[in-house]
């Protein structure tokens, strides 16, 4: 059916509507109390501008879904937009990259950070932009209220039958032993409970139910339990002061706000309980061109109280909402409590609306920094334009991997790779190298096969991925390193850049004359895929020489070129990278040889004890403190041995 056609038989329901390409492709997805009137506004004869008239120009078909209800409408939205991803939509950034605190469906739950999150009836808390405050409150939890950290699965039948031991938190005080039944049940999941209202930011009304609990088991004579509470209520004191008051109501909000700048928005969410802000989360929103402040609102709203379970008693926004109401009833009916009531508040005077417009003004600071953030990605430092000039490349090097080798006359010998991009080093990308390839035929160290040895294992494996290869290739050392290098790369098919400057013109004609003599394969097709090329160079260390392949003497760079200084700057990163791998190589040979002395020690277990541990001296200090740690690791007689060995030493 054409568009035309839908357009005269849509209800008047309340509903969503997707908006379809030629493709068949959704670019747009809407809500609407009344589905006619709200569909219908689109193709009147009013001018659309900017972005909605190229949508516009670009729907094909329309899909209609009735809905019971505005509430209905307004979540069957949200999930097609999260799922669908439309161009023409707001665009909300996944919070992926934020953790989450998680208090585990378990009969004794756990609590630990996580950036998953499951549908399996565990609860989450957050996202927390700020680790820092979410560490402080894992710490204070795993402190007051004893959570295990084990991650034993405590059912009750493995309880009884006493399939788990206490561990060391149990006797320093972190644990009240529920894996052998020292705690009950109840008794655990009322502690859990109690973390889950400080999660929630209820630290106040927390601290007046331990308090009355502790005065009443005072005057039981049950002191014991009595300081137990107390020794709570100090801890849980010192994480409310930490806390800023707002004003003098003591009551539960979450303020709403949101900043825009060109295509981007940021959506900020300030969260004050019991009268104090414990804390805030930002989100980045995308494609905001054309759109209303309520809207992204709104959109905020929806997916912020859809990954959280508390929901709070006032909602204060910047602006207005034309689905006040929807929103209001969609949050009363997540509330467990029914008799709730929510209010989504927009102030206009007074102290109420200074904290929004505070809230906004966060909101400001956040974009700002993403905006910067996205300046400096584009901005490519000038020294690597000055390199490009320097070494008459007809490319910009914005990726440049340098190698080193590093050893001890011949032993330990191993090779560091570093990227740069853009005149910044990419530590994600570094890669480090144990060579064997170390001794030439008389037997004695050979830095030429070294580095033929990392350079072929590098772009071999680039090329068998078909990963694209760096814009320069810095080899640390002369004319010998480079020629080395040089000979790998083309043994494996890749060429390098033969004399200095070579023209468009001049590869054209060798690339027609390769393309000539490459041969076809057997079923007489087209011919072979050439090899790709690089450009290479070497970086003598005495005279800060540059070599390029085929040429005799050095590039006469000027000593103060910022290129020749970021040639530097890379060179001395990768000797650096090279070193520390070199000198902890080394480290740990020494170590094991050291452990192998011991009789009945083999190399499997050297290293285990090496990593899980550390040096000698920390495994002697260690079986002497905990030897039934160091038992449960390697075993009851290797751990004698170990005992008896060091003691002596």
């Amino acid at each position: 059916m054409k568009i035309e056609e839908k357009l005269k038989n849509l209800p008047s329901s309340p509903g969503v509507y997707q908006f379809k390409e030629a493709s068949g492709k959704v670019i747009y997805v809407g809500k609407a109390k009344n589905l006619k009137n709200r569909v219908r506004q689109y193709f009147q004869n009013t001018p659309a501008y900017g972005k909605t008239a190229t949508m516009i120009s670009k729907i094909a078909d329309a899909e209609i879904t009735i809905t019971d209800n505005e509430v209905e409408a307004l979540i069957l939205e949200y999930n097609l937009i999260k799922e669908l991803k439309p161009r023409y939509n707001v665009n909300l950034k996944d919070d992926k990259s934020y953790p989450y605190i998680v208090i585990t469906k378990e009969p004794f739950p756990r609590i630990f950070p996580t950036r998953k999150k499951r549908s399996d009836g565990s609860r989450y808390f957050g996202p927390y932009t700020d680790v820092k405050s979410m560490r402080y409150a894992l710490k204070i939890i795993s402190n007051t209220f004893k959570v295990r950290s084990c991650n034993f699965n405590l059912a009750e039948e493995s309880i009884k039958t006493g399939k788990f031991k206490v561990c060391l938190d149990y006797h320093i005080n972190k644990c009240e032993g529920p894996c052998e039944a020292l705690q009950t049940r109840d008794s655990y999941n009322e502690s859990i409970e109690q973390a889950a209202r400080l999660l929630n930011g209820k630290t106040m009304s927390l601290l007046k139910e331990l308090n009355d609990k502790m005065k009443a088991l005072s005057e039981n004579m049950q002191f014991e339990k009595a300081a137990k509470l107390r020794d709570k209520i100090e801890s849980l004191k010192v994480y409310s002061e930490k806390q800023k008051m707002i004003g003098e109501e003591i009551i539960d909000r979450d303020i709403f706000a949101v900043e825009t700048m060109e295509n981007d928005g940021c959506g900020m969410i300030l969260k004050i309980r019991d009268g104090k802000v414990i804390g805030k989360t930002h989100l980045y929103i995308g494609n905001v061109i054309d759109k209303e402040e309520n809207e992204l609102i709104e959109n905020l709203i929806i997916d912020y109280y859809s990954k959280t379970e508390y929901i709070p008693d006032e909602i204060f926004v910047q602006t207005e909402l034309e689905e006040k109401e929807s929103l209001t009833k969609w949050l009363q009916g997540k509330e467990k409590d029914k008799t709730k009531k929510v209010e989504i508040i927009n102030p206009k005077i007074g102290e109420k609306a200074k904290l929004v417009n505070m809230v906004k003004a966060n909101a400001k600071l956040m974009l700002d920094e993403l905006k910067l953030a996205k300046i400096k990605k584009e901005f490519i430092t000038p020294s690597v334009e000055v390199l490009k000039n320097n070494l008459k490349m007809d490319i910009l090097p914005r990726r440049i991997e340098c190698f080193d080798i590093s050893h001890i006359q011949g032993t330990d010998t191993v090779a560091s790779m570093i990227s740069f991009l853009d005149g910044k080093p990419r530590k994600s990308e570094y890669r480090k190298y144990k060579i064997q390839s170390v001794l030439n035929e008389a037997g004695e160290p050979d830095d030429f096969l070294s580095i033929r040895e990392v350079i072929y294992r590098r772009y071999k494996r680039l090329l068998e991925e078909n990963k694209s290869l760096p814009d320069l290739i810095v080899v640390d050392g002369g004319k010998g390193q480079l020629s080395s290098a040089v000979k790998v790369l083309k043994d494996i098919g890749i060429r390098t850049q033969d004399t200095r400057g070579e023209t468009q013109e001049g590869r054209e004609k060798k690339e027609n004359i390769y393309s000539a003599i490459v041969p076809v394969d057997s079923k007489g097709a087209s011919p072979l895929v050439l090899p790709k090329s690089v450009y290479i160079i070497g970086l003598a260390k005495k005279l800060e020489e540059v070599f390029l392949p085929g040429e005799s003497e050095a590039v006469s760079i000027p000593k103060a070129s910022a290129g020749l200084r970021l040639l530097q700057k890379i060179r001395n990163e990768a000797h650096r990278f090279a070193i520390t791998f070199h000198q902890s190589t080394r480290d740990k040979r020494t170590l094991t040889t050291e452990l192998l002395k011991i009789p009945g020690i083999g190399e499997k277990t050297a290293q285990k004890l090496l990593k899980e541990i550390g040096s000698v001296e920390l495994i002697k200090e260690k079986i002497e403190t905990d030897f039934e740690e160091v038992k449960k690791l390697v075993g009851k007689k290797t751990a004698e041995k170990l005992l008896k060995y060091l003691t002596l030493q």
